[in-house]
């Protein structure tokens, strides 16, 4: 069964895969609307991270690292 998550902009369900180009966004005009809502500030973090928290990768290496020991269940329930 393919994972699907819903679109942060319009919750419809969009499946988890390489095709689909605008993950986790169902279409271009939803990743555009959330985009805006981050450059207007209506969207912010609501809590600033501590020293420990804090990644700092030193090389996109570091980002692949990350990035493949999040793979398995990164979007499961």
């Amino acid at each position: 069964m393919p994972t699907t998550v819903k679109c942060p902009t319009c919750q419809k369900e969009v499946i988890w895969q390489e095709g689909a180009k605008f993950r986790p966004f169902c279409s271009k005009r939803c990743q555009l609307i959330d985009l805006g809502e981050w450059s207007e500030e209506n969207h912010t973090i609501s809590t600033p991270l501590t020293p420990e928290q804090a990644f700092t990768p030193e090389s996109i290496e570091d980002i692949e690292a990350m990035l493949a020991a999040n793979q398995e269940g990164f979007f499961k329930d």
